[in-house]
């Protein structure tokens, strides 16, 4: 295949198109539970084994105390803490742009979990939205087979300015 470089497709704003592709290996190492947990319907983070704070991602070892930390499975339910939404993202990303992440917050966690929000217009998020997590049906083994929807199926807009 020919390499090709970025076209410029317009510049006010500044618009390009560029070719994004790679392959490659990756061990998940002391992450695979997390991985593999998402293939089963589960969220699990981390608890440290001596003070007792529990991570929404996956750590070997306690960023508070330096104990090492055990799986902890977290709900399925939180609610938005903040979020963006984004207009250009990676290649996963591409047929979803513009796509909204979100920061959740879980009971019993003192962390946020980063995820993407579907089923909701970007205009009808709002802090504090219950939210619940969605698995791939088919899993990749990738973060992006969770994801969360509204809790709500029809949570209310926010106020006119």
């Amino acid at each position: 295949m020919a390499e090709k470089g970025t076209v410029v497709l317009g510049v006010d704003p500044l618009v390009i198109q560029d070719h994004y592709e790679i392959d490659y290996r990756h061990s998940y190492a002391e992450d695979s539970p997390f991985f593999v947990g998402l293939s089963k319907g589960k969220l699990l983070g981390s608890r440290c084994t001596k003070c007792g704070y529990v991570y929404a991602t996956p750590r070997s070892h306690c960023m508070e105390c330096g104990a090492p930390t055990a799986w902890h499975e977290l709900p399925l339910r939180g609610s938005i803490h903040t979020f963006t939404t984004c207009h250009y993202g990676g290649e996963a990303f591409l047929k979803e742009t513009p796509f909204t992440l979100i920061l959740v917050e879980f009971d019993g966690a003192n962390t946020l979990f980063l995820s993407r929000l579907k089923g909701i217009k970007p205009e009808a998020v709002r802090i504090g939205l219950p939210v619940a997590a969605r698995f791939a049906k088919m899993p990749s083994f990738k973060v992006t087979d969770v994801w969360f929807e509204p809790a709500d199926p029809h949570p209310p807009l926010p106020p006119a300015p």
